[in-house]
């Protein structure tokens, strides 16, 4: 039993205390029903979680055979980049598997994948249990009472503030500023339901009858109901007059300028840039873009790639070389490397790794190059430098 002496040497001492201070069973950490009403419901939430959504799952991903640590599993690099760019498993498309993980993320916080050593499927985060491990991390993980093992489960999680164990959704931290934006399209869609007049009342000089004034509201309602578009002038006889009791004009109300407030708050919380929602020009859409992919979309993208590296033990990096608006920036990267290998700090097969491109058998592409434009460099006899190497022979003079 000295391996297993050896592995108790190896795990966390504080582990027992982690595992009585969260609780052995972490289940979601967000209502369900109150993430799904806000993605359903408010067009802000969907069209933000369907931008991020789309927009990281075209990425692909290289796996080269480098390995990078134990891995969990033993599988070829060949059908690991199948399983990640083609072809996950009989049913979905690599494109509809991604997309229901990243869904996963921004909803609820994490993401499940269940690898039966031969496939990859997904497990809706909403419904999977993690079960936590007294002396090593996880101990298993539950889905409606089936049980899977670490071996078997990819996970990623997004932050949390409360629990090392479970990832929070996006959405958490704007849920009451998402309740306070519904309240007002509540009120908003209820006024014109409700047949809502222009403020007024009727002043009569004399006491009405119950009878009476119930059938005076049941004509005013009837005339005047804005639904069917009533407009025939109601005629105020017996001293009748009428008053204004307050704006009731939607925009007097500041409807539009406050929803849209409250809609810019949720996008900047999922990490959406506005003008990529509305509307811009070619001097700031570009930049946002590019913020978007910097601060949204590749950190997610780095999420997966770590938890399939942890699990595969291959080393595994985003593809972001046909993202148009990245553009630039693989521009500025190819100059960089390309002045690196120039000026003699690295060599072209370093650099062509860097780049994650593929190694080829030139020899040439292992040696440092010379600029010419060092002292020392140049051949003798040569032009164009001041070193004495390049002086032309006297002799020959």
């Amino acid at each position: 039993m000295k391996w297993l002496d050896k592995l108790r040497t190896k795990l966390n001492p504080a582990q027992p205390e982690i595992y009585s201070d969260y609780g052995e069973t972490q289940p979601t950490t967000i209502n369900e029903y109150s993430v799904i009403q806000a993605y359903e419901r408010f067009p802000i939430v969907n069209r933000c979680t369907n931008l991020i959504s789309d927009s990281t799952a075209a990425i692909t991903y290289d796996v080269k055979n480098t390995v990078k640590g134990g891995g969990v599993v033993s599988i070829r690099p060949d059908k690991l980049n199948t399983l990640i760019n083609f072809k996950p498993n009989e049913f979905q498309s690599a494109d509809l598997f991604k997309r229901r993980l990243i869904l996963d993320l921004l909803l609820e916080g994490n993401y499940f994948i269940y690898y039966d050593g031969r496939y990859l499927y997904h497990l809706p985060a909403s419904k999977v249990e993690i079960i936590v491990d007294k002396n090593t991390y996880i101990n298993h993980y539950t889905y409606d009472n089936k049980k899977f093992f670490p071996d078997e489960i990819i996970w990623g999680q997004d932050n949390s503030s409360r629990t090392i164990f479970r990832g929070d959704s996006r959405l958490k931290a704007i849920l009451s500023t998402i309740n306070v934006l519904g309240t007002m399209l509540d009120y908003h869609l209820n006024f014109f339901n409700n047949n809502a007049i222009p403020g007024l009342i009727i002043k009569v000089p004399e006491m009405l009858s119950p009878k009476l004034k119930a059938r005076t509201i049941e004509q005013w309602s009837i005339q005047y109901r804005p639904s069917s578009g009533g407009k025939r002038p109601m005629i105020l006889d017996g001293g009748m007059s009428l008053e204004n009791l307050g704006h009731t004009d939607q925009r007097q109300l500041d409807f539009n300028e406050s929803i849209a407030t409250y809609e810019s708050t949720i996008a900047k919380a999922m990490g959406v840039p506005e003008v990529l929602l509305t509307s811009g020009n070619n001097a700031n859409i570009s930049p946002n873009q590019k913020l978007f992919y910097h601060n949204t979309v590749m950190p997610i993208c780095d999420k997966i790639s770590n938890s399939l590296e942890q699990f595969f033990g291959f080393d595994i990096k985003p593809v972001y070389s046909n993202v148009p608006a990245l553009k630039n920036d693989l521009k500025e990267i190819s100059e960089y490397y390309t002045s690196l290998v120039n000026n003699g700090i690295m060599t072209g097969a370093e650099a062509r790794e860097a780049l994650r491109l593929e190694e080829l058998d030139d020899e040439s592409l292992n040696k440092i190059r010379i600029p010419a434009n060092i002292a020392g460099s140049a051949a003798p006899g040569s032009s164009g430098t001041e070193n004495e190497g390049a002086k032309p022979n006297k002799k020959e003079e």
